[in-house]
């Protein structure tokens, strides 16, 4: 009787522990049918042709590369490469305009305002992507509140106006460069904070007690324990803007288009699924060098940096 009652709260640890892992069956079937499968059918259907007079039908009876040689060889190539040039320069934008901000909640305010300042990096999620991306059409047109504001005299230019005429904005790539900004910029911010939150003062302080000045300690401490987080953000950051199509079709014209929104011309205005899935493929396998080439340059810092702490090791 004793045996028997010694045996069975293991027996039911067992029983516990096993079913744990099915558990994140949800989530890998989420994952296979919703992102796998889903890429699978671009890169199948980028190797076929538009079946001519349907409405987006593939043929695949005779693979070929004739899709990608007309994205390298053709105007998408240069397409490609604005998007990328937007993007990476978007993500800088973000990265720049996000450290300090992210600095100064971190370690520069109280409890109670950082609750307020963080709600209110907040409320621009409470309006849809759309909307908020409509909004900029109506800030930066010709005869917008922007553009009148410049024209029109001030106190602080004592009655001068800044410009004889209208500002010509919309339209163009740095209408499409400032809205992805303003969009995208909460994304690098909340990762940032995280990081920089989770940085222990007690290192900080040691770094400036052993004689390192405060812009030493930002480069040498702060920074490099905030490294995941700013992996994060510019991920987070990089890779939707890549894709956006909404904000380049809405405020860029033909002059700030992206490689976005001609997929999705090719899908739905030209129904030529082939042609879109081979510029879809060419903008996954771009994304993916650029977060390559990223991935290299912060292993070679961090490389560079144990170098040089084990030479001052030498020395000493």
């Amino acid at each position: 009787m004793t045996a028997t009652l010694g045996t069975q709260p293991s027996q039911q640890r067992t029983w516990l522990r096993a079913p744990k892992f099915l558990l994140a069956i949800p989530s890998f079937v989420w994952y296979v049918f919703l992102f796998a499968v889903p890429v699978a059918l671009v890169v199948v259907n980028s190797f076929g042709r538009k079946v001519a007079g349907t409405p987006g039908k593939v043929d695949l009876s005779s693979p070929s590369l004739d899709r990608y040689h007309e994205v390298i060889s053709g105007s998408f190539r240069s397409l490609l490469k604005q998007t990328m040039f937007t993007s990476i320069l978007g993500t800088v934008l973000c990265l720049v305009i996000s450290l300090p901000v992210a600095y100064f909640l971190a370690f520069k305010v109280g409890p109670k305002a950082k609750t307020a300042v963080l709600a209110l990096l907040m409320v621009p999620f409470f309006v849809n992507f759309l909307l908020r991306t409509l909004a900029w059409r109506i800030v930066l047109q010709p005869q917008g509140f922007v553009s009148n504001f410049l024209q029109s005299g001030h106190w602080f230019t004592f009655g001068l106006a800044l410009r004889n005429g209208p500002i010509q904005i919309l339209d163009t790539r740095a209408a499409v460069q400032l809205a992805i900004v303003y969009n995208y910029l909460p994304l690098m911010i909340f990762p940032l904070w995280v990081a920089l939150d989770r940085v222990e003062l007690h290192l900080r302080e040691a770094s400036k007690d052993l004689g390192a000045n405060r812009l030493r300690t930002l480069l040498q401490v702060t920074l490099p324990l905030a490294g995941p987080g700013i992996v994060a953000g510019l991920i987070l950051v990089f890779v939707p803007l890549s894709g956006d199509y909404v904000t380049a079709a809405l405020l860029g014209g033909a002059k700030g288009n992206m490689i976005g929104a001609e997929v999705a011309n090719q899908y739905f205005k030209a129904q030529d699924a082939a042609s879109g899935s081979a510029i879809a493929v060419s903008l996954i396998i771009s994304i993916l060098l650029v977060l390559g080439v990223i991935a290299a340059c912060f292993w070679l810092m961090a490389r560079i940096r144990r170098r040089a702490r084990a030479v001052q090791l030498v020395q000493r």
